[in-house]
C-alpha cells in the first residue's frame, strides 16, 4: 500500500474543481468570506497590528497582501500575519469532532500563494478545498488525542493542510509532496499553556503553522528530503503528538470520497467553540424567563471530561478571568455574560468587559458536573440548569451548536457577520465588493483582484 503521504499528495494534485460537489464549493466560499471578515476585524486591534508589523519586517517579494494593511510581502510571511488575524478573535470556523479551525490556515495559505503564483480565483478555490479537506482528515485520525496531551490540534494539523494548499498551487509532484509532508511533521507545534494565563500564543498557531507548511513545500521543490512515512512511522506524527493510541488512519483514505467541508461550523460568538451550545442554552433561559441575576442561586452545567481542563479548571480562575483573551475560554464567564446581558459579541470580550461586577458575581455561581454519556468530541452539546432562590429550576439542553451541520446558519447570517466584521476595517462600498468577489470567486481571472480590495484605504 502507498504511504499515507503518497495518498494525500495524489488527492491534492489530482482533484478537479468540476468534480467537487456544488454544496462543498458553496460552503467553502462561505468559510472564506467568514474568514476574511474575522481577519479584517482583527487587523484593527493591537495584536493584529503587532503581527502585521512583524510580517512586514520579515518582508520578501511583495506579492501577497497583509490583510487590512497597505503592505505586501512574500507568501510565506503573509500567512504568519493573515493566519493569526483570521484566528485571533476565536471567531472562525470549526470541525467539531476533530476540533480544528480550517479557514485561518487552509484559506489564508491558498490565498497568499495564489497571489504569489498569479493564480485564478478557480485555482485558489481548488487549493483551499484541498487544504481544508487534508487538514480535517488528519485531525479526524486522532479526535481528542492531541488536546489530552496538551497540544492544540489546529496548530498541529494545519501545517499539513497548508502544505497541501500551497503545494497544489506550486505544482508539487507526489514524491515532492511526500517530502513536504515529512518536513511538516517536524514543523508542527502548539501547546495549550496559554490557558493558564490567557496569553496570546493560540492566536499565532494557524499563522505559524501556515508558514511552516509553505516553507515545507518550498524546500521539497528544491529536493530537500523528509521522512516518507511521517504519519504511520514508529516515531511519526501521530505517535509523537497523540501517544500510544488507536488511530483512525482510514480517514485519510476517505479524501475525495467523504467530504468534511459541509460539516464545518460557523461561530455565532467570538470564543471557544465548545462553549457555544452552553451559551445558546443560557440565552434561551434569558429570553424565555429573564431571571434577575441576583435571584440566581446556582448554575450547573453537565460536561464531558475532555473539555474540563480547557474551559472549567482551575474553576476559581475561570470564574474570574485575568485577561480578555482568557475569558474566551471560560465557560463560567461566557454563561454569566449571556444570563446578564443576553448577548456575547466582540464587546463582551474586552479588558473592560471582563471586570463587569454583575457578570463576575454570577460567574462565581457557575459550576459543572461530569457526565460520561456525552459523546465528546463527536458532538458539542450544551446542558444548563439555573436554580433560583425560591427553588425554581430553569433548564435547557442543546444537542449541537447552531451554525453546524445539524443546524446550519443561513448564508444571509454569514454575510451579515462578514459585513459587521469587515466594516471595522473597510468602507461599506469596499465591503460589498469583497462579498461579491468571494461569491463569484471562480470567475476571477486573478486572485490579485480580490486582494486589492483588502488593502487598508
Amino acid at each position: 500500500m502507498n504511504s499515507y503521504s503518497e495518498q494525500i499528495g495524489k488527492f491534492a494534485g489530482d482533484l478537479k474543481l468540476a468534480d467537487v460537489p456544488p454544496a462543498v464549493v458553496k460552503k467553502a466560499k462561505l468559510v472564506f468570506l467568514d474568514t476574511l471578515g474575522v481577519a479584517l476585524a482583527s487587523s484593527t486591534m493591537d495584536f493584529g497590528a503587532m503581527v502585521s508589523h512583524v510580517a512586514k519586517k520579515l518582508g520578501g517579494a511583495g506579492d501577497s497582501v497583509i490583510i487590512g494593511s497597505p503592505d505586501r510581502v512574500a507568501a510565506a510571511n503573509a500567512v504568519i500575519a493573515n493566519g493569526t488575524l483570521a484566528h485571533g478573535l476565536d471567531y472562525d470556523d470549526t470541525l467539531e469532532e476533530a476540533i480544528v479551525h480550517t479557514g485561518s490556515c487552509a484559506w489564508m495559505t491558498a490565498f497568499a500563494v495564489a497571489e504569489e503564483t498569479a493564480a485564478s480565483g478557480a485555482a485558489l478555490l481548488a487549493a483551499a478545498i484541498v487544504g481544508t479537506e487534508v487538514l480535517c482528515k488528519i485531525g479526524l485520525v486522532a479526535p481528542g488525542k492531541f488536546h489530552a496531551r496538551g497540544f492544540h490540534p489546529t496548530a498541529l494539523c494545519s501545517t499539513f493542510g497548508a502544505a497541501a494548499a500551497a503545494g497544489r498551487l506550486y505544482g508539487l509532484s507526489v514524491p515532492q509532496w511526500v517530502d513536504a509532508f515529512g518536513l511538516c511533521g517536524s514543523q508542527s507545534s502548539g501547546i495549550i499553556e496559554y490557558l493558564a494565563d490567557g496569553t496570546w500564543t493560540k492566536r499565532l498557531h494557524p499563522g505559524w503553522s501556515a508558514h511552516g507548511g509553505v516553507i515545507a513545500t518550498l524546500l521539497a521543490q528544491e529536493g530537500f528530503r523528509g521522512p516518507a512515512r511521517v504519519f504511520e512511522g514508529t516515531n511519526g506524527f501521530f505517535p509523537s503528538f497523540g501517544g500510544k493510541n488507536d488511530y483512525r488512519y482510514e480517514k485519510i483514505t476517505e479524501l475525495g470520497k467523504i467530504w468534511e467541508i459541509p460539516k464545518l461550523t460557523f461561530k455565532s460568538y467570538p470564543c471557544g467553540s465548545i462553549s457555544h451550545p452552553y451559551m445558546d442554552c443560557a440565552l434561551k433561559i434569558k429570553q424565555q424567563h429573564a431571571p434577575a441575576p441576583e435571584r440566581i442561586k446556582e448554575v450547573v452545567c453537565r460536561t464531558a471530561e475532555g473539555p474540563v481542563h480547557r474551559l472549567w479548571e482551575p474553576l476559581a480562575d475561570k470564574q474570574k478571568p485575568i485577561g480578555a483573551y482568557g475569558a474566551k475560554f471560560s465557560l463560567p464567564y461566557s454563561i454569566a455574560v449571556m444570563l446578564v446581558h443576553g448577548r456575547a459579541g466582540l464587546e463582551e470580550f474586552t479588558d473592560a468587559a471582563i471586570h463587569d461586577a454583575e457578570v463576575l458575581r454570577l460567574a462565581a455561581k457557575v459550576r459543572y458536573e461530569l457526565d460520561a454519556t456525552i459523546d465528546y468530541p463527536r458532538h458539542f452539546s450544551g446542558h444548563v440548569k439555573v436554580f433560583l432562590d425560591d427553588g425554581t429550576l430553569l433548564e435547557e439542553n442543546q444537542p449541537h451548536p447552531r451554525g453546524g451541520y445539524e443546524d446550519p446558519l443561513p448564508p444571509s447570517d454569514i454575510e451579515a457577520k462578514f459585513r459587521a466584521n469587515a466594516k471595522l476595517a473597510l468602507p461599506l462600498e469596499r465591503v460589498e465588493r469583497v462579498l461579491d468577489a468571494v461569491q463569484h470567486l471562480e470567475r476571477l481571472p486573478l486572485t490579485r483582484e480580490l486582494s486589492d480590495l483588502l488593502i487598508k484605504p
